[in-house]
């Protein structure tokens, strides 16, 4: 399912005392640490837990990173907090997670965190890239944009990679957007170590019959916003809101009423294709 194009082995670093200049502050007395090349960037982790790594495996790489994201019990209890009162709010059941799993939904917060300073934002939608030009499905969760996307798998064959079938990475520069493949690919772990230009977001809601059509940047914005990582530091904020901006100089916008029939997948494909080669 991967395709690791920058995947290089380096031994697994396991950090004993208390504190050290990269951990001040922290409380652990052991740390497991890797560092990743995604979005291409470096990014050295050093989590409580060593599932995060297994994870993130396909990602590993021995270059220097660009920036560290360090994991405490507080990171952890926060994710905690907020997947509760989440759960609760959508009127479901609580599921008391191991603190190995929430770290990983740390991990990938930190790193939304720091991205915008990068020319790069987080994007909650479905990618894929066909013959190396990057699709992104993009609907409230539930509607079917990884079934969408799997339709196009089907109809396309051996034409279509998943890039990323949950949360990928958008990065913008000189006008030109990509979309990285990252290791936090959802819940069926769909997605390949690539990065490939982004041409066009496509916006579904359900329909009985299937329709198509390309819409300007200023009708599709609420939803964009929507899809988007909101991060928590208001320079990062502002910093992503200045990059989905920078969306409408480089991508093409369409919204779609679809069924779940392959016909979807061939009105949508052969729409964008005609109108974003």
């Amino acid at each position: 399912m991967y395709n690791s194009i920058t995947s290089l082995h380096i031994s697994r670093v396991r950090i004993f005392h208390p504190v050290s200049r990269i951990l001040e502050g922290t409380a652990w007395s052991m740390t497991v640490m890797y560092t990743y090349k995604i979005a291409d960037k470096s990014i050295r982790v050093l989590s409580l837990y060593n599932d995060v790594h297994e994870y993130c495996h396909e990602y590993r790489c021995n270059e220097e990173p660009d920036f560290d994201v360090v994991i405490s019990q507080k990171d952890i209890d926060f994710e905690r907090v907020k997947s509760v009162r989440e759960r609760l709010a959508e009127g479901v059941n609580v599921v008391d997670y191991p603190d190995a799993y929430i770290e990983e939904l740390a991990v990938y917060r930190k790193i939304a965190e720091t991205m915008p300073k990068y020319h790069t934002f987080l994007f909650h939608g479905s990618a894929i890239a066909v013959t190396g030009i990057g699709y992104i499905f993009a609907a409230p969760s539930g509607t079917g944009k990884s079934t969408h996307a799997y339709l196009w798998c089907k109809l396309l064959g051996d034409k279509v990679v998943m890039v990323n079938d949950d949360k990928p990475l958008i990065s913008i520069k000189e006008r030109k957007a990509m979309v990285h493949g990252t290791p936090f690919n959802g819940k069926h772990r769909r997605g390949s170590n690539i990065s490939v230009p982004l041409k066009a977001i496509c916006l579904l809601e359900r329909s009985k019959s299937n329709h198509i059509l390309r819409i300007p940047y200023d009708e599709a914005y609420t939803e964009l916003l929507r899809q988007i990582y909101r991060p928590l530091n208001p320079d990062a904020l502002r910093y992503t809101i200045r990059l989905l901006d920078e969306l409408k100089t480089c991508v093409t916008f369409y919204r779609m009423g679809c069924n779940m029939d392959i016909e979807a997948a061939e009105l949508a494909y052969k729409t964008m294709k005609e109108e974003c080669t």
